[in-house]
């Protein structure tokens, strides 16, 4: 191979891999110039490096969400800095990403094993991602909320750009109402609800906040009988704080959203059937 030949070659590998010009040319060598063989001999040396990398903690990152005709996916994906967070190639990939997310309904084995526009696997793209940029970069969670028996609608904060934020939530009510939907979405993203009403909150979470308002009496110099019944009517405010219909509306301080959903209501009462809140880092 003349060196105009190599020098060419190393050029399109670099622009295929993001590599810099002294692996493209060792791959190059070793594989005795062949283009496919030498992203292949980059990739595994990509995941070599990759994986010195995956006990790092990623909490940065991005949240997107895909809508169309009434259905929406959302997904997080994460980096360690929220300066990759903004970095031009990691915001493709997520891009991209987002839109096969909507295509496999949420499920990430799927998506992992799905091909992307440049031909390869989203889990192996993934891989060469981090070795170009150089940080710990996950998938980390992903849903798909369908239109059956209600009607779907989002908030985005801290946007990036359309339909990428830091926190999106998604609402789906049994009726449709565009604007009461993105409102409430917007309640969900500032309020963070764990439940719709009090019954969908898990008990091993009633239990532990409990054990927690118990402690805190006990330790206050209060006697055990005394803590029980202070402990009580703590537990209902943590219900109530925590359960959106309960919430005090984020629009009106007077009002809870309940009451709000009554107010607009016409003929039917309208009804929140679902919600989730992907919030970049939130649990980590």
């Amino acid at each position: 191979m003349s060196n105009k030949d190599l020098l060419g070659n190393i050029k399109k590998l670099r622009e295929l891999t993001g590599v810099g010009f002294k692996d493209c040319k060792i791959a190059l060598d070793e594989t005795k110039g062949d283009i496919e063989k030498s992203i292949e001999f980059l990739r595994k040396k990509g995941i070599a490096k990759a994986s010195k990398k995956m006990s790092r903690t990623a909490s940065e990152g991005l949240v997107l969400v895909t809508e169309q005709t009434g259905e929406i996916s959302i997904i997080e994906i994460n980096s360690e800095t929220d300066f990759v967070a903004k970095n031009d190639d990691f915001i493709k990939f997520c891009k991209e990403t987002s839109s096969i997310n909507f295509k496999v309904k949420g499920d990430l084995e799927k998506l992992n094993n799905f091909k992307m526009q440049d031909g390869l696997f989203v889990k192996d793209s993934l891989v060469n991602l981090i070795s170009k940029i150089g940080e710990k970069i996950t998938i980390r969670r992903a849903r798909f909320i369908d239109k059956k028996d209600g009607f779907n609608y989002y908030y985005v904060h801290t946007s990036i750009e359309k339909n990428i934020g830091k926190i999106i939530s998604i609402v789906k009510l049994n009726t449709e109402n565009k604007d009461l939907g993105s409102k409430i979405a917007m309640h969900i993203a500032a309020s963070n609800p764990l439940a719709i009403d009090r019954q969908g909150i898990d008990q091993k979470i009633i239990d532990k906040e409990l054990e927690i308002i118990k402690a805190e009496i006990i330790n206050s110099g209060k006697p055990a009988d005394m803590a029980e019944k202070i402990a009580n009517g703590k537990i209902n405010k943590f219900l109530d704080d925590n359960s959106l219909l309960s919430q005090i509306w984020i629009m009106d301080p007077k009002k809870k959203v309940k009451d709000i959903l009554k107010e607009t209501s016409t003929s039917d009462p309208i009804k929140v059937l679902d919600f989730v809140k992907y919030k970049v880092g939130e649990g980590i």
